[in-house]
């Protein structure tokens, strides 16, 4: 059995053992669980203008202090509650970012209520498929893509607050709506197959 210390990754994790696990187990797997594809959203729309090793050291903290992403409990958010995240050191206390964990809460349960679900909706701007790309290197990895401005669009048509192109083609890598591993990581090929 080969060495995992050995492997060829996405240079993006770097060395620390959190984010290879997280590169290693989850990034790029394609995710069709609605309620983890709303936890996904709300962590990429808190990582705005921060590192996702960030948010990811304190998704954890997150999932307590957000009801385990439970979009209902979520959606009935009070002014008591949002004070209580805002004081809470576990996440990030932006008022805009939890606020809008909220709104896309609320927005997410009237969209799954008509849609057939969050994943048939997400899914459906990549026709079901996961768009498989081939890089070789990092820099040629787009931060934004056609597809991407279009969900984010479509998005904040229906409610949903930072959901900015950027965050959307972020999103799509995480939930593996592409293959964005570089050719040359070994999970490339692993995530592949899920075409």
């Amino acid at each position: 059995m080969q060495n995992t210390a050995e492997l060829s990754r996405c240079p993006w994790c770097g060395t620390d053992p959190l984010y290879i696990a997280y590169h290693d187990q989850e990034w790029g797997t394609p995710l069709h669980d609605d309620h983890r594809l709303f936890e996904l959203l709300s962590l990429e729309g808190a990582q705005a203008g921060l590192s996702w090793i960030t948010v990811l050291r304190k998704r954890e903290a997150y999932r307590q202090a957000f009801d385990q992403f439970d979009a209902a409990k979520i959606a009935a958010y009070d002014d008591a509650k949002i004070a209580e995240l805002m004081a809470n050191t576990g996440i990030i206390r932006n008022k805009l970012k939890i606020n809008a964990v909220i709104q896309n809460a609320r927005a997410y349960l009237v969209l799954h209520s008509y849609s057939g679900g969050f994943d048939q909706y997400l899914w459906s701007f990549v026709d079901g498929q996961p768009i498989q790309n081939t890089w070789p290197v990092m820099g040629t990895v787009p931060a934004s893509t056609p597809i991407s401005e279009k969900m984010s669009r479509d998005l904040k048509q229906r409610g949903f607050k930072f959901v900015g192109a950027t965050i959307c083609y972020a999103y799509m890598q995480s939930a593996g709506l592409v293959n964005d591993h570089l050719i040359t990581c070994y999970r490339h090929q692993y995530v592949a197959q899920f075409r």
